[in-house]
């Protein structure tokens, strides 16, 4: 089958963001085709270089590649600047009318006070389509206010409904707002460029971790709203609050099994059990009375998977009768699934520096265009002579003193081997 051009191939992209939701958003711009320049501070550039895994070989000491760094930021074209001196920003500036989008996510108010709003860039790019990624968004009380995920869990109601009945709130410790915050953008951003497809206009986006967050509250909203201020949803531990039985049911020692019954899938969950009298049991009449009997229920439940020789055979009966069932697997039990490897939900990378590891797939697949396999990210800085040259046709001895002046900065290992060649004014 002939490979047809990723959707955004022929778009350029800025990206001025760091560590999880920005990132997010432009690497599904990158891996959809478009030409991301990401554009990190100096002196050290994303603050995700920081973290993950390093490289522990001797010859590659200083470099500043790390496996966080890579997962957020493959595909993109790296340049490392100073964004406090006016020559950086008129950098930025330049590339700005030059690009199709530009994505940051600084506190609020960054932006405006460096001389980069929307308002003053939208005059050197009128059809530039900017978003901004924030905690809160751009206007409101708290939209000063810095922030990460746990922030915003903590903010939208989140972090309460987590944990034990009689416990403490409990913390979701993945980063599922940044990253489904970092989604909504690019699909914000994707259908900005289509608008501006059909009228020429640009625009300006805002996205937020606590919009984003709001949105994950499936029924809970409008029963606060109608109840009032008596009614407050708690905490229900391994059960859903709506009962089903829909939560975590405990297998055996360290083993679990999840469970997801919807009311119209009781007659067939007590099928499977091999339980008749469950359906003329007072107490799991209703979808109502079972919430309210959850812990009776849960406890049968138990009981019955114990009564087969493994928790796979539980499963197995459990799938017969068509119940949504899943084993609760550990991460390393997850990305070993033969279903994620072969669909490359989870996907093998290699890094000159840090050898071969794992990393997330895409997480949508499309029929007329396949993932590249040859993901690669770059050093702190790497591409700051190509994107320089290439886009702002920028000479040498204009990008070398630049270096001089310290206005462009690079990963230690590539500056080192600079200084091994001649210098760019005499290439």
């Amino acid at each position: 089958m002939k490979q047809n051009m990723p959707m955004l191939t022929g778009y350029r992209v800025l990206d001025l963001t760091q560590v999880v939701a920005g990132p997010t958003c432009t690497r599904t711009m990158a891996e959809l085709g478009a030409e991301v320049i990401k554009i990190e501070l100096a002196p050290f550039g994303d603050r995700t270089r920081a973290g993950g895994l390093r490289s522990n070989r001797p010859e590659c000491k200083g470099s500043s590649q790390s496996t966080y760094f890579f997962q957020q930021n493959h595909s993109k074209q790296s340049i490392a600047l100073d964004f406090k001196s006016e020559k950086g920003r008129a950098l930025i500036k330049a590339l700005v009318a030059r690009s199709d989008v530009l994505v940051e996510n600084f506190a609020p108010g960054v932006m405006a006070r460096a001389g980069l709003s929307y308002e003053e860039l939208k005059k050197i790019n009128p059809s530039l389509i900017m978003c901004s990624i924030s905690l809160a968004g751009q206007s409101g009380p708290l939209a000063k206010k810095p922030g990460y995920d746990y922030v915003g869990q903590a903010y939208a109601g989140i972090t309460d409904l987590i944990g034990e009945p009689d416990g403490d709130p409990a913390l979701i410790t993945m980063a599922i707002g940044d990253c489904a915050t970092g989604i909504t953008a690019a699909m914000a951003v994707g259908f900005a460029l289509l608008h501006r497809e059909r009228t020429g206009e640009g625009q300006y986006i805002e996205a937020s971790l606590l919009d984003t967050y709001f949105q994950m509250h499936e029924v809970s909203i409008p029963r606060v709203s109608l109840r009032g201020p008596d009614y407050v949803p708690r905490r229900t531990g391994t059960q859903h609050p709506d009962g089903g039985p829909t939560g975590v049911f405990r297998y055996g020692p360290g083993q679990y099994i999840t469970l997801a019954v919807l009311p119209h899938q009781w007659n067939q969950l007590v099928e499977t059990l091999g339980m008749p009298e469950l359906l003329d049991d007072p107490r799991f009449k209703t979808a109502r009375l079972r919430r309210d009997n959850n812990d009776a229920l849960k406890a049968l439940i138990e009981q019955w998977l114990q009564t087969f020789p493994s928790r796979d055979a539980a499963l197995a009966a459990l799938e017969e009768g068509r119940i949504p069932c899943a084993p609760v697997l550990t991460l390393n039990e997850a990305v070993a699934h033969p279903h994620m490897r072969e669909r490359k939900t989870v996907r093998r990378v290699r890094d000159a520096h840090i050898g071969e590891f794992d990393i997330p797939g895409m997480p949508v697949k499309f029929s007329g265009w396949q993932v590249r396999e040859d993901l690669r990210a770059d050093l702190l800085g790497e591409h700051n002579e190509a994107v320089l040259a290439k886009v702002l046709g920028m000479s040498g001895e204009e990008i070398s003193a630049l270096y001089e002046d310290k206005v462009l900065v690079k990963d230690a290992t590539l500056q080192a081997a600079q200084d091994r060649r001649p210098s760019l004014a005499n290439e």
